[in-house]
């Protein structure tokens, strides 16, 4: 049925009723691709094998292993190791020479396209990055701008790298490292990460250097059961009853109800020994905990059920968990919002289910001594009648087994933050003026009528927006959203949606939150019509040519509307394709001019540069012709922009009927000859808006002046004669 179902919104999607097609498209066409994706069950799993996907950490040969280790004696031979961490352990006659690990098995390491980004990285015995090699990746900067060849030297010039340096900064060039690629930041930046990540993983874990004094096996790993790990103390915990509870609180104005049910059931455990942690994480969230612990940090897992939460919510808002403490001797220990980790399921199966899983970072500053004894407490509060405060501290003591424990290390390792912190670190500046734009974009829309009203202030402010549009946010900040962003996002909610990787490049994210807000009250012009570069690029050259005379082109609006169709069916196309080979799919993006007109300045082969420069002389003779008929990233916009709250653009019943006037002025030819505002092509420029409030251009104000100069007595129409919908359907 789900079948039959996905082929009857397709066929919608082909052929439609023409006069509805644009509308008809982005509603069949958004509802088959999300029952394709998130309704089907095995989506995920057709998506998962699609070409160029990684489904698997990539399995080196020999010939990887000599360019692994070059100066190793040949031949060599490998033999895969499935503990603590999985790796690949390299010989030869001499015996051993030292270990190939896959960022994508050991670090999940995912690239900025939101999809798998496999590096096979060569670790010595005394713990050096050997070498390098680009196995699998989806970025979108190899197939716009820079050739594979370009990163893959990129990646090979990490040899000779000790990972327990100092941390770095993932987007700045440091020393002993390779430079971060020219417009390729956040990728490299991406690859700068997994690949020492991997490293620190696996000389700690296979006993190459030490990440603290603390004396921890952190190479043997034997698999175990919940069960197993509860009995041997690895796990420990302590359940609280309701009755309990309710007795232990007295009086109180909200007690809880009587019950043998958990008030809260606390779990604890060090997760740093990969016999707990991998066994009770799974290998890719345990290298994401330990990958990331500094010079000796430890790593803590508590997790609870039942009516009381051990986390709380006040951690959002003042960055401290108040409810709970680790205490160790003369220390106390208050758990912060950044050395926290959540965790969203358990590896074992036998594990129970529990409401709340959480990973904490104990830093090395706390005097936390890991093979020592200490206590959690978690405290749980009630007002009584009287105003006070009921509490009750629930106690769990912990020691770490003696199987895990070793003599102390000599080695220690830098840690390292999570890369997306690094980069809005390096960006604030540039972060802060993005939200200043946003907001008056926002302000702007919000307040649009006295603007309207005063047409010198709405014409030469929003000329000086848009020359900051596109100087600033275009060519300095890299402002300029893309198509090639909306289908990483879709394959990433069919993937392994993480909110890190879109973090990653604070200000595509900060105009795609804005984007999906004013999608819902405006539509897609908050972004077209004000903060897309291009569009800026586009609208001022053309406003430069109408001021030396250049004729315009009028396009008869039955063309137009089917002129509209191209945009769609690029965007259509471009998806579609993504599923059978991104990489494709990203050359066909190529119909965005973004990448050489923003993101490289022209600065590229001669064929990218005649195309956008096409686009722009055709602009000037056809006001943003781009963004009318070929933008597939507007027509993508358009699908959810259908579902928006308001309208608050203005009509007059007498616009299309007796006036048509604002349809010759629309930039995007937006309004129909029935005097209608298409919302899907709209982008909010207001220059209707101005029109409506002008007596100097407005058909009906003119004549209405005219009436009262020849001294007719008529009234001016009532206020409702202001129509507030755009009349688009809707």
């Amino acid at each position: 049925m789900l079948k039959d179902e996905w082929s009857r919104m397709w066929w919608k999607c082909l052929f439609v009723p023409r006069r509805s097609w644009f509308i008809t498209v982005p509603r069949g066409c958004f509802v088959a691709l999300l029952l394709s994706g998130l309704v089907c069950p095995d989506a995920q799993a057709r998506v998962s094998i699609l070409k160029g996907d990684a489904v698997g950490s990539a399995t080196p040969n020999a010939q990887n292993a000599a360019r692994l280790f070059p100066q190793a004696d040949q031949p060599l031979r490998l033999a895969r190791k499935d503990d603590s961490p999985p790796v690949w352990h390299v010989t030869n006659a001499n015996g051993s020479v030292g270990y190939i690990a896959s960022t994508w098995e050991i670090s999940s390491s995912v690239g900025y396209s939101g999809r798998p980004l496999d590096i096979l990285v060569g670790v010595s015995l005394d713990g050096r990055i050997t070498g390098a090699l680009l196995v699998q990746h989806n970025e979108p900067v190899l197939t716009l701008g820079l050739s594979t060849e370009d990163i893959a030297a990129y990646v090979s010039a990490f040899a000779g790298y000790d990972p327990t340096m100092p941390k770095i900064d993932a987007f700045a060039d440091a020393k002993d490292l390779p430079p971060i690629v020219a417009r390729a930041t956040v990728t490299t930046g991406v690859i700068r990460d997994a690949i020492l990540r991997t490293a620190r993983t696996v000389a700690l874990g296979r006993g190459l250097i030490q990440g603290s004094p603390a004396g921890i096996d952190r190479v043997s790993f034997e698999k175990k059961t919940w069960a197993a790990l509860v009995a041997d103390g690895s796990l420990t915990h302590k359940k609280l009853s309701l009755s309990q509870a309710r007795q232990q609180f007295g009086p109180v104005r909200n007690p809880p109800p009587d019950g043998d049910k958990p008030f809260i059931e606390l779990w604890i455990g060090l997760v740093d020994p990969p016999t707990i942690g991998r066994n009770l994480l799974g290998q890719q969230v345990y290298a994401r905990a330990v990958g990331s612990l500094g010079q000796g940090d430890q790593a803590l897992f508590v997790a609870s059920s039942g009516l009381y939460s051990h986390r709380g919510t006040a951690y959002r808002s003042q960055g401290v968990f108040d409810r709970i403490e680790i205490i160790q001797g003369p220390h106390t220990i208050r758990l912060k919002k950044e050395d926290y980790l959540r965790v969203d399921r358990l590896a074992p199966e036998d594990a129970p289910k529990l409401k709340e899983l959480s990973v904490f970072r104990l830093p090395s500053q706390t005097g936390f001594e890991p093979t020592e004894p200490f206590r959690i407490e978690v405290t749980a509060e009630r007002k009584r009648q009287d105003g006070t405060v009921s509490s009750i501290p629930i106690a769990l003591e912990y020691s770490l087994p003696s199987a895990y424990k070793l003599a102390a290390a000599k080695t220690e390792i830098a840690g390292t933050d999570p890369l997306w912190k690094s980069a809005w670190e390096r960006k604030r500046p540039i972060i802060v003026g993005v939200i200043l734009m946003i907001l008056v974009v926002g302000a702007t829309l919000f307040v649009q009528e006295p603007i309207a009203r005063r047409p010198r202030l709405w014409q030469w402010g929003r000329t000086a927006f848009l020359l900051v549009t596109l100087v600033w946010l275009g060519w300095i900040a890299g402002g300029q959203l893309s198509v090639v962003h909306v289908v990483f996002f879709f394959h990433s909610l069919l993937n392994d949606f993480r909110w890190e990787t879109f973090l990653i490049e604070p200000v595509i994210f900060l105009l795609w939150s804005f984007l999906a807000l004013g999608l819902l009250f405006w539509g897609r012009g908050v972004y077209c019509g004000w903060l897309c570069p291009f569009g800026a690029l586009q609208e001022l050259m053309n406003e430069g040519a109408k001021r030396l005379g250049v004729k315009q082109i009028e396009v008869p609006f039955v063309i137009q509307e089917r002129l509209w169709a191209i945009k769609y069916a690029l965007f259509l196309l471009i998806l579609g394709l993504s599923f059978y080979s991104m990489e494709k799919a990203l050359v066909l993006a190529e119909v965005e001019p973004f990448k050489t007109a923003m993101s490289m300045r022209f600065m590229r082969a001669w064929p990218f540069v005649l195309f956008v420069l096409a686009l722009l002389v055709a602009g000037l003779f056809i006001e943003r012709f781009y963004c009318r008929y070929l933008c597939p990233l507007g027509a993508a916009l358009a699908i959810p922009a259908k579902l928006k709250l308001f309208d608050w653009l203005t009509r007059r019943p007498q616009c299309g009927r007796e006036c048509r006037f604002c349809e010759t002025q629309c930039p995007v030819g937006a309004i129909d000859p029935l005097g209608r505002i298409n919302a899907n092509e709209c982008v909010l420029c207001l220059r209707c808006q101005v029109i409506l409030s002008d007596e100097t251009q407005c058909t009906v104000l003119k004549q209405r002046d005219a009436r009262r100069s020849q001294g007719n007595d008529l009234a001016p129409p009532p206020a409702a004669s202001l129509n507030t919908t755009s009349g688009d359907g809707r």
